[in-house]
C-alpha cells in the first residue's frame, strides 16, 4: 500500500499548446504557457506574478501541504535535532588583518550573522572587546527574505562595503558605513552582484551590474558621495556568453576583472596607481584555456591549464608584463594531480589540490623552492583554505573535517611547520564519532569506470539490504562535493539510513578529465553513473532498490529528472531542489539569464542539429513518459534567476499528465525566494527538515 494514500485530487494545470520548429524538428509545449512575459520585472518585484500563475502555484502549494501532513510532527522533530546540533550563539576566530581582527558571530535565536571586530591581540572570547560592525537580523526585520553578501573594509579600516538581495532574486543592493559609527552614508547602488573592491585611498569602489538578463556584464567605478547615475563605466563585457567579476588584491596594486565562462576565461587588469587608465589585458581569451591570477609582489602567480595542462599547473610573469609570451612554469602539471586554487605571500606560495579523490595543502618557499604538504589519514575527508589576510605573514588558516569528524580549525606557520588547533565545531545535543562509520567504496559504470562513493551509517545499521538510503549526487560544472561533515544528515543515520554521495562524473572528483567525461557529448555518463552507484549499493548489501530516496538540486535536479527517466524502478523515491529539468528549451532562450554562458556545457542546440539532438536525448522535460515512476518531490523558488520556477512547474505537469498512476508528483514553491530556498540559517533548516521528511515517509521509517 502506498504511503500516500487518500489524497485529494492535484492541481491539473490547463494546456495552452505551443509549437517550436528547430533544424526541421518541431516540438510542441503545452505548458510553455508557464513561464510569464514580465519574468525580468517579476523577479524584482513578485507581486507583478500573473494571477492564473500564483492560483496554480497555490494549488500546487496545497496539494503538496495535504500529501504531507502526516509529516508534520516528523519536520518538528526533525528540525528540533538539526537545531540542536548547532551552537546558537557560536562565533569565528578573528582573522587579522592591519590594527585589528575581523569575525563574524550569531546570538541565540538569531537567523542572520554579525559582523565584528577586535583590536589585533585581544581575547576573542571577550565580547567586550567586539566593535558590531553589521547586525544581520536587525538589517533581515520585516523581510520575508534578506540575504547578506559580506562586509567589506577599507584599507584603512574607515569604512565597509556591504550589500543584501531582499527578494531572493540575487539583484544585490550595496551600501557603505561608516566603521565607526555605524552609519550608513547616502550612498545606494543597485542591480549588483553582491559585492565590489575599494580603491587603496577608500574614497572610491568597483562593482558588477547586473543587466536585464541578469547577467554581470559592466564593472563600473564609483566615486563615495555621488549618485549611481553618475558612476564611471570601467569595462563592459559583449559577448552574452561570459560572466564578469570584480577583486582586488592583498597588496593593494591591482583591481582585477575577471571575465569567464565554464570553460574559458580571460583578466583584465587595473593599476590602482591610475584608477582611469583603461584596463590592460593579460592574456587573451582561447577557448577552452582557463587562468586565473593571484599577486606575488612583482610577478603574478597564474593558475592555467593552458598547453596540455589538463590538471592545471602554476606559472609565473612580470606584473608590469604578464603577457603568455612571459609566462613561467613554477609548478609542473601533473596527470591526475588537479589544482584547485592557489594564494601567494610574502615568503610563500600555496595551493590546494586533488589527488587519488583526496585534498591536500601544498606550500612552496619561494626562495628555495621547497615544497611540502598538509594531509590526513582518513578513508574520505574535506579540507578548506582559508588563507590569511594579510601578504606579509608565514601563517595562513585551514580547516578539515570527515563525515563523522566535526570541523577542526587550524593556524598553520608556513616556516616552522607548526600547526596550531583553534577551535572544533562544537555540536551542544552531542556527537560521538565512534557511532558511525564512514566509507568510500567504487561502484563499476557502465563502461567500465569506477565511481566513488561516500558513505555514512551508524555502526549498528543492518547491512543486509533492509536500510533505506538517501544517494545524494550533483555532477556538473567540474563541482566536486566534498565528504565534508554534516550534523543534518546525522538525523537520518540515527533513523538507520545509509547516507552516501556518489561522486559522478561532471564533477573534478578524479581530476579534470572526470569533468569533461561529464559534459556536453558525454553527459549521460553524469547519469548513468549516478544509477551505477545505486546498482553497486544494493549489490553490496547496503540497501535494496525499493529503500533508495535519490537527491539532487539544480545541475543535480537535472540529474533527478533523467535518472527517473532512465530508471524508475531503481528507487523509492527522488527529491529535485531547484531543479533544471527543462534543458532543451532553456538552451533554445538565448534571453534568459544564464543560457549563453551554459553552452561549454550543455551544448549550443541554436547553433547545431548535433547539439540539439544530444540535449534532446536526455532533457527530462522533453523525456517524460507513460513510466512507472516513484514519488518525487520538486522544490522551487518564485524569483530563482538561475533555474526559473517554470521549469519545474511544467515538469511536475506534464508528469502527472503522461504517467498519472505513478508518483504522486509534489512541488513546494516557496513565495518569497529563490535558488537557494529561505536564506536564514534555522529557516534552511526548516526546508531540509520538510525534504528528509518526504525521505523517511517514502523509505516507511515514520
Amino acid at each position: 500500500m502506498s504511503v500516500f494514500a487518500n489524497l485529494p485530487k492535484p492541481a491539473v494545470a490547463p494546456k495552452k499548446p505551443v509549437s517550436d520548429t528547430r533544424h526541421g524538428i518541431t516540438r510542441t509545449d503545452d505548458y510553455a504557457w508557464m513561464r510569464a512575459e514580465n519574468w525580468q520585472a517579476m523577479f524584482k518585484d513578485p507581486t507583478l506574478l500573473d494571477a492564473e500563475l500564483r492560483r496554480h502555484l497555490e494549488a500546487e502549494n496545497a496539494y503538496m501541504e495535504a500529501a504531507m501532513a502526516d509529516t508534520k510532527e516528523l519536520q518538528k522533530q526533525l528540525f528540533a535535532e538539526m537545531k540542536g546540533r548547532i551552537k546558537e550563539d557560536d562565533s569565528s576566530i578573528p582573522m587579522k588583518d592591519g590594527p585589528f581582527a575581523y569575525g563574524t558571530a550569531f546570538v541565540t535565536g538569531g537567523e542572520q550573522p554579525r559582523y565584528f571586530r577586535i583590536p589585533r591581540d585581544a581575547n576573542h572570547k571577550d565580547e567586550s572587546q567586539r566593535h558590531l560592525l553589521l547586525d544581520g537580523d536587525k538589517e533581515a526585520m520585516g523581510k520575508d527574505y534578506f540575504r547578506l553578501a559580506g562586509i567589506d573594509h577599507t584599507t584603512d579600516h574607515a569604512f565597509g562595503l556591504w550589500g543584501y538581495d531582499d527578494k531572493g532574486s540575487e539583484y544585490f543592493t550595496l551600501r557603505i558605513r561608516d566603521l565607526l559609527t555605524g552609519e550608513d552614508l547616502a550612498d545606494v547602488i543597485e542591480n549588483t552582484g553582491g559585492g565590489g573592491a575599494w580603491a587603496p585611498d577608500g574614497k572610491s569602489l568597483f562593482y558588477t551590474l547586473q543587466d536585464e538578463n541578469h547577467r554581470p556584464s559592466k564593472v563600473f567605478h564609483h566615486v563615495v558621495g555621488q549618485p549611481q547615475a553618475q558612476d564611471r563605466l570601467v569595462y563592459e563585457e559583449k559577448d552574452p556568453g561570459f560572466f564578469m567579476g570584480v577583486g582586488g588584491s592583498l597588496l593593494d596594486d591591482y583591481i582585477y576583472l575577471d571575465i569567464h565562462d565554464h570553460e574559458t576565461s580571460e583578466y583584465r587588469i587595473l593599476s590602482t596607481k591610475d584608477l582611469t587608465a583603461e584596463p590592460m589585458l593579460v592574456a587573451e581569451r582561447v577557448e577552452g584555456v582557463e587562468y586565473s591570477l593571484t599577486e606575488g609582489g612583482d610577478v603574478f602567480y597564474i593558475l592555467t591549464n593552458d598547453g596540455d595542462a589538463k590538471d592545471f599547473k602554476i606559472v609565473e610573469a612580470p606584473v608590469t608584463a604578464p603577457g603568455k609570451e612571459n609566462w613561467k612554469q613554477v609548478v609542473a602539471h601533473l596527470p591526475g594531480r588537479l589544482i584547485l586554487n592557489h594564494m601567494a605571500f610574502a615568503r610563500h606560495l600555496i595551493w590546494l589540490q586533488r589527488r587519488n579523490g583526496l585534498p591536500e595543502i601544498m606550500i612552496r618557499d619561494r626562495a628555495t623552492g621547497e615544497e611540502h604538504s598538509i594531509a590526513f589519514a582518513e578513508e574520505a575527508y574535506a579540507l578548506g583554505l582559508q588563507g590569511a589576510a594579510e601578504y606579509d605573514t608565514d601563517v595562513i588558516r585551514f580547516s578539515y573535517s570527515s563525515m563523522t569528524t566535526p570541523t577542526q580549525l587550524f593556524d598553520y606557520n608556513m616556516a616552522t611547520r607548526e600547526r596550531v588547533f583553534l577551535k572544533t565545531q562544537e555540536v551542544p545535543s552531542g556527537h560521538n564519532p565512534d557511532d558511525y562509520v564512514t566509507r568510500r567504496v567504487f561502484a563499476p559504470s557502465h563502461d567500465g569506470i569506477d565511481v566513488p562513493v561516500t558513505l555514512l551509517y551508524r555502526k549498528d545499521t543492518p547491512l543486509d539490504g533492509s536500510a533505506p538510503c538517501l544517494l545524494y549526487g550533483y555532477g556538473a560544472y567540474g563541482i566536486s562535493i566534498a565528504a565534508g561533515f554534516n550534523t543534518n544528515c546525522l538525523s537520518l543515520a540515527d533513523r538507520g539510513f545509509v547516507y552516501a554521495i556518489a561522486h559522478i562524473r561532471g564533477g573534478k572528483d578524479k581530476g579534470f578529465s572526470w569533468y569533461e567525461d561529464g559534459k556536453m557529448e558525454k553527459k549521460e555518463n553524469t547519469f548513468k553513473d549516478f544509477i551505477a552507484a545505486a546498482d553497486h549499493l544494493v549489490e553490496e548489501g547496503f540497501t535494496s532498490c525499493d529503500r533508495i530516496i535519490a537527491e539532487g538540486g539544480s545541475a543535480g535536479g537535472m540529474l533527478m529528472g533523467a535518472i527517473a527517466n532512465m530508471a524508475p524502478e531503481k528507487f523509492a523515491g527522488i527529491i529535485a531542489a531547484v531543479p533544471f529539468v527543462d534543458v532543451l528549451n532553456t538552451m533554445l532562450d538565448d534571453t534568459l539569464p544564464l543560457t549563453p554562458p551554459e553552452w561549454g556545457e550543455w551544448g549550443n542546440p541554436i547553433e547545431t542539429l548535433e547539439e540539439y539532438n544530444w540535449i534532446a536525448a536526455y532533457s527530462p522535460y522533453d523525456n517524460v513518459g507513460q513510466k512507472p515512476y516513484p514519488p518525487i518531490l520538486a522544490l522551487s523558488g518564485l524569483t530563482d534567476p538561475r533555474v526559473t520556477y517554470w521549469e519545474p512547474t511544467k515538469w511536475i505537469a506534464k508528469l502527472r499528465e503522461k504517467a498519472p498512476e505513478a508518483g504522486p508528483y509534489l512541488l513546494k514553491t516557496n513565495m518569497a525566494a529563490g535558488h537557494g530556498g529561505k536564506s536564514g540559517r534555522f529557516q534552511r533548516l526548516e526546508e531540509i527538515a520538510f525534504e528528509y521528511a518526504f525521505a523517511v515517509k517514502v523509505a516507511g521509517k515514520m
